[in-house]
């Protein structure tokens, strides 16, 4: 029921991560990857302890490639505490923002150094995975509902499996849609269609299913897969904190420090934004 009773904050505070990539440096690895710098499939020279790997290839470098698999085993640890210490703010925004970071390791392409497609002349793949195909096919053909969070016995396994599942479906994503390029009519690809209540040019629906169909429904499967891996990590920290009551925490209201922080947080975006399109 807490969550239940929060869920406008949760969905409106889980874009807060990709917000904060316009004003903190160090927030985009946390995002992503780049798993295939380090060698082969199941890519053994990478160390999976944070410490083992920092040895061998130093923290900046780390960095630079990205962190995602770590970066939630650092999130989880911070829920658990904020469950153990009944501190419904924090509860709130670790739970939305670990949520986005577990997203993140279950789309392909963060883990690929060919995150957009710019190595293979497939520039925008990105978004139309994993926003063009849910935001045509999700609402009316798939099913989101997936049982029961399950306790995970130890997260750092989970986060790397995932994040290799990933790492192995980056390919076929690249494939895929270079083989359906060359085959679809060029003149069918794109289309203007209603975005957002705006006129866009964008992948035209044909192509989307098209597209969809070669992936044998990838895009939601792994949809489905985020959902419950977050809905277990959720459950999970609250066990591990010892299964505190939350019931005196549901009508919880944020104070005015904490909505001055996270107002802060939406200006930073705005004009980091603004000042990335200027520089475009």
């Amino acid at each position: 029921m807490f969550y239940k009773k929060h869920i406008d904050f949760l969905s409106e505070h889980a874009v807060d991560p990709d917000k904060r990539r316009y004003a903190v440096a160090e927030e985009a690895p946390r995002h992503y990857i780049d798993i295939n710098h380090y060698g082969d499939y199941p890519y053994p020279a990478l160390p999976r302890f944070w410490d083992s790997a920092v040895a061998k290839f130093g923290t900046d470098s780390l960095n630079t490639y990205g962190i995602v698999p770590w970066w939630i085993q650092t999130m989880q640890q911070r829920l658990t505490k904020a469950f153990r210490e009944k501190n419904a703010a924090r509860i709130l925004k670790l739970s939305a923002e670990i949520g986005h970071y577990i997203a993140d390791a279950h789309v392909p392409l963060h883990a690929n150094n060919n995150h957009n497609g710019q190595l293979t002349g497939q520039k925008g793949i990105h978004a139309f995975w994993e926003s063009r195909i849910p935001e045509l096919l999700a609402e009316k053909e798939w099913d989101f509902f997936i049982g029961k969070a399950t306790y995970i016995k130890n997260i750092g396994q989970f986060s790397w499996a995932r994040v290799l599942e990933s790492a192995a479906a980056s390919d076929t994503v690249l494939k895929f849609e270079k083989k359906l390029s060359d085959d679809f009519p060029t003149d069918l690809k794109y289309a203007f269609e209603e975005r957002n209540g705006m006129l866009v040019r964008q992948y035209s629906s044909a192509y989307t299913k098209a597209y969809n169909q070669l992936l044998m429904g990838m895009v939601e499967r792994r949809m489905r897969q985020s959902i419950y891996a977050v809905a277990s990590f959720w459950y999970t920290a609250w066990v591990n904190a010892g299964q505190p009551d939350l019931k005196n925490l549901e009508e919880f209201t944020f104070g005015e420090e904490d909505l001055k922080d996270l107002d802060s947080l939406s200006k930073d975006w705005k004009n980091g934004r603004l000042k990335n399109l200027d520089c475009d």
